[in-house]
């Protein structure tokens, strides 16, 4: 449950306009944190940290665990001495979209060579940290390290592709694999302790100046990962290891014939006979990266939408029921009580929002979605309860003045009489009243808060292409932005301030 006012930025890590073709933990990323602090916000939201497979969706991942190599900053690992400083020449420069393809053909070799580096000349205080870290993530590591290094040698292919052999993991084959690409493998659990390294440096960074992460958990994994290959009886496949049903939402707001996201679905009642050890693993594994976690599709967690997999269009799912009650308790009763936002939007039933309010989880308001109907209007501020996160917009939706340039002529009709935008425009008055509202957290994409339009949109739903890619300019995070953005956080009572007059409730004596 959320007990303070406070507001964040929305902000992925392949965004920001780092060297080597995609944002990374580097430089930028620092930047990045001092415009947080200067502007008073105390959150940083990102999306999932996964290494992405085709597509390059984080809510499609190649890992439910591991972190995405492309975010380890190369500038980062020349100053620790991994590689020498020439090797920052041949990097794509920090401007223009992410070009994952791009940023992967001259970034993996580096990472490699980085790697062996450390392997061949690691101080022993290093060398006990990366034993450390293998021995903390055994459970994930040792897999995906072969996951990948079995990627590489079948050139892409998709694990149900392979011989037979390692498709079903045959134990004689899979010890003399690990035998024979030792050293590769090794290589692999260098790279993820890279990242990690790298990435609570960062946070501890943030922490410091009082700013906080909050991580993104997507609810399904990519059929094509080193979970699916891992542990194949927790998901529903057939006797050849395809999917029977897969993943999506019925036609919607996005989409008049629904969205097949394509992921393969869970075995609930092979979970719960295993006391759910996968996502309890999972759940400790993303809250020890993060402050906060975003659990995205809760809606999936009561009940989800099953897709034929032989369907190309997700009109013929229909709805089957989870366990999400029976998991939470039991992720609860192992983890404690979790700092959770569950992302419930969409058609949401009375049991969904029973089971949120149950374990005490905020849930979201969107601002853009308040205005096209009565209905709607749950999403705007007047509809706020206090545990609730709002947001302008998300990675999800057109920024809002792109929102704004295409909305109908009655919601700007609405629009008008509930903001009555001023000199400044749609965008601040959105913001404005999202900060205004009751909510306890309020989060800003980070389009909006540099007034963007369509061309900074992050991701459209049921396009398969052209997402994932924006990234802000390095001269965007200007004094002014910050200036403005702090007067609003502090107006709002979001910026942290305790009135030193007021005592609280727990020091006051019976």
């Amino acid at each position: 449950m959320l007990t303070e006012r406070a507001s964040g930025v929305l902000l992925h890590l392949s965004s920001l306009p780092s060297r080597g073709g995609i944002g990374d933990l580097g430089p930028a990323a620092y930047a990045f944190a001092d415009f947080l602090a200067a502007a008073k916000q105390q959150y940083w939201q990102v999306l999932p940290l996964s290494p992405t497979g085709f597509g390059n969706s984080p809510y499609s991942a190649l890992s439910a665990f591991a972190g995405n190599p492309l975010f380890i900053s190369i500038e980062k690992l020349v100053e620790e001495g991994w590689l020498a400083g020439d090797c920052l020449d041949s990097l794509p420069g920090a401007e223009g979209p992410a070009d994952f393809e791009q940023a992967s053909a001259c970034k993996r070799p580096l990472l490699e060579q980085a790697a062996a580096n450390f392997l061949d000349r690691a101080s022993k205080k290093a060398r006990d940290r990366f034993d450390l870290f293998c021995a903390d993530n055994r459970h994930w590591l040792e897999g995906y390290a072969s996951f990948t290094i079995l990627r590489a040698m079948f050139n892409g292919a998709i694990w149900s592709a392979w011989p037979a052999e390692y498709v079903h993991r045959v134990p004689e084959a899979m010890e003399k694999f690990r035998a024979e690409h030792d050293r590769e493998r090794t290589v692999q659990k260098v790279i993820q302790f890279f990242f990690q390294e790298q990435w609570m440096q960062l946070r501890a960074y943030c922490a410091e100046r009082k700013i906080r992460f909050i991580g993104d958990m997507a609810i399904f994994v990519n059929y094509d990962s080193a979970a699916v290959w891992m542990r194949p009886e927790i998901f529903e496949l057939d006797e050849n290891k395809n999917s029977l049903h897969v993943a999506g939402v019925p036609p919607d707001y996005f989409s008049p014939t629904g969205q097949r996201w394509g992921n393969p679905l869970y075995r609930w009642d092979v979970l719960s006979s295993s006391n759910f050890d996968w996502w309890v693993a999972r759940f400790r594994r993303a809250l020890a990266l993060c402050d906060m976690l975003r659990l995205d599709h809760f809606r999936g967690f009561e009940s989800y939408w099953a897709i034929p997999a032989e369907d190309q269009t997700a009109i013929r799912g229909r709805w089957m029921k989870a366990l999400g009650n029976e998991l939470f308790s039991h992720v609860y009763k192992e983890l404690g009580d979790l700092p959770l936002i569950a992302e419930d939007l969409g058609v949401i039933t009375p049991e969904v929002e029973r089971m949120r309010k149950s374990f005490g989880m905020p849930g979201m308001r969107v601002m853009q979605f308040g205005f096209s109907d009565r209905g709607a209007h749950l999403h705007l501020p007047h509809r706020c309860e206090e545990n609730m996160v709002i947001y302008t917009g998300t990675h999800d939706n057109n920024t809002t003045l792109g929102w704004w340039h295409h909305t109908s002529e009655a919601e700007r009709a609405a629009i008008a009489a509930y903001l009555h935008p001023g000199d400044d425009g749609i965008v601040w008055a959105m913001m404005r009243s999202a900060a205004a509202s009751v909510a306890r957290l309020c989060l800003f994409p980070m389009q909006d808060v540099l007034q963007l339009d369509t061309e900074a949109r992050m991701n459209t739903p049921a396009q398969p292409e052209g997402n994932w890619g924006w990234r802000y300019r390095q001269d965007a995070l200007q004094p002014w932005i910050m200036e403005k953005l702090a007067a609003l956080t502090e107006v709002t009572d979001r910026d942290g301030w305790v009135d030193p007059e007021i005592t609280p409730v727990a020091e006051i004596a019976p």
